[in-house]
């Protein structure tokens, strides 16, 4: 597509200074002015036999010839290069189109990302680092400038339509982060009721917007400039701790990161202490917080504290050896 885009621009430069060159050669040949030389040189690159301006002279009609020769022939360039350069791109967008549809026709127990604007693209990466399935809806966006293989449907995802079509019904989990809290709003309302078992995290701009969209339907509502105020006070209070989240958290990072693993039924690890499994002896992971199926959160578990089926592990420690952990929360094969 680029190289064709370069031949037109190539045809259009030709074209121009064929025009140019035309018009002068005209008004220096036969003495005509400016509008007659053009119009001239206009309709014989043209090809559409109108009888000549004024009567031509022999020199004339020889650079009328040398004029359609090469005239003629480049604006027929143009208009296939025109031509083929439509038709690639309609192909390209149907097939594009069925692409996608199958793609994401395919997608199961995957994540569904309601806005792809700044946060939207930052979710998205941290997703697709992790290897998590997910296709992101958003109502305008240009394929040239995403050059990364994300599923991208567009469309307005507070219709109930568009949220079906990128599987609603077989999705695992809605982030919603939409310009307004109003569409935030309709997103939770129409997702919940489309998918009951769904996880539902949605984003609150405004003040007061965090509980309706709790009572909408969210299981976690996020207010960024909530977070962000207290990151930057914590930023001038607590420097040293925000370093360490930081770098605990950051996508990549090889040396130390923060993962939550829950123990499956069935896992070996089911019914043993923190001792008896060796998680810190053994692996050199640092358990900071277990958390039960009832929801409570139990920080700073000791040695002797037993881990039951369910639990949700709350990791630190190097990326191999979490995942040595996560194999051994897997249920045995």
């Amino acid at each position: 597509m680029k190289e064709l885009r370069k031949r037109l621009v190539f045809s259009l430069i030709f074209i121009t200074f064929i025009i140019t060159v035309g018009s002068a050669g005209y008004m220096l040949i036969e003495g005509w002015n400016c509008l007659d030389s053009l119009y001239m040189t206009i309709i014989t690159i043209a090809s559409v036999g109108f009888k000549e301006v004024h009567d031509l002279s022999p020199n004339g009609r020889i650079f009328t010839i040398i004029l359609i020769i090469s005239g003629v022939g480049s604006v027929a360039y143009a208009l296939a290069t025109v031509a083929k350069i439509v038709l690639e791109g309609e192909i390209k967008e149907i097939f594009g189109r069925k692409r996608l549809e199958k793609k994401i026709k395919e997608l199961k127990n995957h994540y569904i990302v309601c806005g792809y604007g700044r946060m939207g693209k930052i979710i998205c990466r941290e997703l697709r680092e992790k290897n998590i399935k997910f296709v992101a809806i958003e109502k305008k966006f240009d394929v040239l400038e995403e050059k990364e293989e994300i599923l991208i449907f567009e469309g307005d995802a507070t219709n109930d339509e568009i949220l079906k079509e990128v599987g609603i019904e077989k999705a695992k989990g809605l982030i919603s982060v939409l310009p307004t809290d109003a569409e935030n709003l309709f997103v939770v309302l129409s997702a919940r009721e489309l998918n009951p078992n769904l996880f539902i995290v949605a984003r609150a701009g405004e003040e007061g917007s965090e509980q309706k969209l709790l009572r909408a339907g969210a299981d976690r509502v996020v207010s960024p400039y909530h977070i962000g105020g207290l990151r930057i006070a914590h930023t001038v209070l607590k420097p040293a701790v925000v370093d360490f989240i930081e770098f605990a958290t950051k996508s990549g990072n090889i040396d130390l990161q923060m993962e939550e693993l829950t123990v499956q039924d069935g896992s070996k690890l089911a019914g043993l202490t923190l001792d008896e499994c060796g998680i810190g002896r053994e692996l050199g992971i640092i358990i900071v917080a277990i958390k039960k199926t009832s929801g409570d959160m139990k920080f700073n578990p000791t040695f002797r504290t037993t881990i039951k089926a369910g639990d949700t592990l709350i990791a630190l420690g190097e990326i191999s050896k979490l995942k040595m952990l996560e194999d051994m929360t897997m249920a045995k094969g």
